[in-house]
Parts: structure tokens; C-alpha cells; sequence
């Protein structure tokens, strides 16, 4: 078994780590394989070589990077590249997920808006997966159950869609508990992938593990429920108190952003 996370970002896009230093940061942490997800609209052809190779520079047998790509698309739905790096050519998101296929890769919509789920709802083209859990997005105590029956839903025309677990990183000190164990043949890309397409990976959170398939219990979904409303109106205050700031003419300083992101998310 792989401890492995997905979905970050490094300072390639938005992210606030060097590949260099996440390195460190998730070796230390115990981990072997990080997806890496870097913003598509952040590279040109030159930097996207560039990333590739330092991915690999900086892989070795006792920890793996594997590029992929965050692609952004129509109404500002992200779909995820695990294991592709090749730039799409449309923003349609039926057809960045037929790209995503075409280039071999694992296909998953990213944190989706409660706002786009009937629109997910009316693809021909679905995903392999969907972000069930994203721990920057939903928070790092609970998920969404919704987000779970959506995927429900998607699975009676496509019973092979998995739920993913990803982390979402970006900031220095962003919650890093919700992991994925992988259990692959080996750490490199085709093996992680192939782990990914036929489900042999959880993801875990504290003690609780979670099924690729997403499949969770009706007690754990309550549970869930209120631990993620909380957070939500938790998440609103600080919504509140950036756009305030923003009204007087004014942008928060970095450290005093951390601090309040820290007090109410």
C-alpha cells in the first residue's frame, strides 16, 4: 500500500510550496506518491516541459510526483488530469474529460458547486471520478454527503465512477489529514492509475476509511451532514469578513489572512 496524496498544487500555479519542498514536506509526513495537479491555464508549452521534468528529477524508488493537470473550464468547473500533461484545447468540460481519456489519464470533477450538480446531471461524457471529499473546499472535518449522491446517481449510468479524496493544497500550513492508500502494483504513474481505475485505493481520514466506490454508511453520512453545515456557516463568516475588508479598499496581509482563515475554517 501507497500513502499517497492528490490534488496539490506548487509554485508551477497558485501553490505556496516548491516542488522541492513538498517533497520534503510529504516524505517526512510518511508519503510516497503525490498527484500533482498544477493549474493547465498556468503553463506554456517551455514551463509545462520544465514541470514534467523536475516531477521526475525529483522522483526516485522511495518517492513518486505524478504531473496532471487542473484544467478550467466553462461556468469555472475544474476537472482534474491525474497522470496527463497535455494541454486542452476547449473549455467545454464533456470534452476536456474526453481529452483527459484520450491522453490516458483519470478524469475527475473537482470539488463541484452544489450549483452544478443538475448540470453534471445532463453529461453524455462523465468522468471517472468525482472529488467526493475535497479538504480545502469542504473543509477538513467532513464532506458533503450530497456530493457522495451525486455520485450515486452518475454510477447508475456509469457503475465504474469512483469517489476521490483530495487534498487541494495550496497554502504552507493547509490541512493535510485526508490521504489515500493505494494499493498498487508499483509507485509510478500507470500503476497508481490502474489502482485508480479499478478501485484499489480508500480514502482515509483519522481512523475512518473510505471506499473508492463511495459508498458510506447512512450513519457516517449524518454524521458527516452536521460536522460539514457547521463548517460551512464557519467558512461564510470568513467569506463575510474578507469581502469587508475588500469594501474599505483594503487586502488582508498574508499572515493576518492565515490567522483568520485558521479562526473560522
Amino acid at each position: 500500500m501507497y500513502k499517497a496524496a492528490i490534488h496539490c498544487h506548487s509554485t508551477y500555479s497558485d501553490g505556496e510550496f516548491t516542488l522541492s519542498e513538498l517533497r520534503d514536506v510529504y516524505q517526512r509526513d510518511g508519503y510516497q506518491v503525490v498527484c500533482m495537479t498544477d493549474h493547465a491555464e498556468s503553463f506554456d508549452p517551455e514551463s509545462l516541459r520544465a514541470y514534467v521534468a523536475e516531477c521526475e528529477s525529483l522522483s526516485d524508488e522511495t518517492f513518486r510526483f505524478i504531473p496532471g493537470l487542473e484544467f478550467e473550464c466553462e461556468r469555472r468547473m475544474h476537472i482534474l488530469g491525474y497522470g496527463v500533461t497535455n494541454l486542452a484545447t476547449s473549455a467545454d468540460p464533456q470534452l476536456v474529460i474526453q481529452h483527459i481519456e484520450t491522453h490516458d489519464g483519470i478524469s475527475v470533477i473537482a470539488h463541484p458547486g452544489d450549483n452544478m450538480f443538475d448540470w453534471i446531471e445532463t453529461f453524455t461524457s462523465l468522468p471517472m471520478g468525482i472529488e467526493a471529499w475535497n479538504s480545502k473546499y469542504d473543509g477538513p472535518g467532513a464532506p458533503r454527503p450530497r456530493t457522495f449522491k451525486l455520485l450515486s446517481r452518475l454510477q447508475h449510468r456509469k457503475p465504474e465512477m469512483k469517489a476521490f479524496y483530495g487534498q487541494d493544497l495550496h497554502w504552507r500550513k493547509q490541512y493535510r489529514g485526508l490521504f489515500n492508500l493505494i494499493d498498487a502494483k508499483s509507485a509510478d504513474r500507470d500503476g497508481i492509475l490502474d489502482a485508480f481505475r479499478s478501485g484499489n485505493y480508500q480514502g482515509r481520514h483519522e481512523s475512518t476509511d473510505l471506499p473508492a466506490s463511495g459508498d458510506l454508511t447512512e450513519d457516517l453520512m449524518r454524521d458527516y451532514d452536521v460536522k460539514n453545515s457547521r463548517y460551512m456557516r464557519k467558512a461564510q463568516m470568513f467569506k463575510k469578513v474578507k469581502k469587508m475588508s475588500g469594501s474599505l479598499g483594503k487586502k488582508l496581509p498574508k499572515p493576518i489572512k492565515s490567522t483568520i482563515r485558521k479562526l473560522f475554517i
